[in-house]
């Protein structure tokens, strides 16, 4: 379904806002797991459940020692303050490897004067990491949730959202890669897409 047509355009004209998801939609999925495994003295396949099922209270507003003491738990290993920083240093290294397309296809958007904004389910440190990279500056407004105590799918971050932009949730083209928060979104009121690639996109902008 493309019922997107012209916001490219309208959201450079109009109070109209292209929204973007970071994980899995502007970065690829994250490559840090082994090392983060390994980190720990424990195999891949056994950390990589723990690391999935404590996550979402990492981005709700956990902190980072909080999280990777939780996963320690699970698996039997103490973590230390030191040891919590090296993981999050390593595990936001495996979240920064923004996809060229997607980097591209932001870049153009902003040169045309389109209004975006950025929504991610993210943890606090990855937040301040994120607001000094280039590929932030596209966005005029950046929601985190481990800023805001709320995630997607949940309604109020897209409440959150709103509050922000100043806007109608009509007025609010969505991208995210997890039909989730594609349905969250909607329940809302916005116009929500699942993250097909920057072609796909592409032809809803257009």
């Amino acid at each position: 379904m493309n019922d997107g047509g012209g916001w490219a355009r309208e959201a450079g004209r109009e109070q109209r806002w292209i929204v973007f998801d970071y994980g899995e939609v502007i970065c690829g999925r994250t490559n840090a797991l082994p090392e983060l495994a390994n980190t720990m003295g424990a195999g891949l396949a056994e950390f990589e459940p723990h690391y999935w099922a404590h996550r979402d209270r990492y981005d709700r507003g956990a902190a980072d020692l909080a999280y990777w003491s939780g996963i320690g738990e699970a698996l039997g290993v103490p973590v230390d303050r030191s040891t919590s920083d090296k993981l999050t240093a390593i595990d936001i290294e495996g979240w920064s490897h923004v996809e060229p397309e997607s980097g591209e296809l932001l870049a153009a958007l902003d040169e045309a004067g389109a209004r975006l904004a950025l929504l991610s389910n993210a943890p606090a440190s990855f937040a301040r990491f994120a607001e000094r990279q280039d590929w932030a500056k596209h966005f005029r407004v950046r929601v985190f949730s481990g800023d805001v105590g709320v995630a997607k799918p949940d309604a109020a971050i897209f409440e959150t959202l709103l509050a922000r932009l100043e806007a109608q949730p009509g007025d609010c083209l969505f991208f995210d890669d997890r039909q989730s928060n594609v349905d969250g979104a909607r329940a809302v009121g916005l116009r929500a897409h699942r993250w097909l690639g920057v072609q796909a996109a592409g032809e809803l902008l257009s």
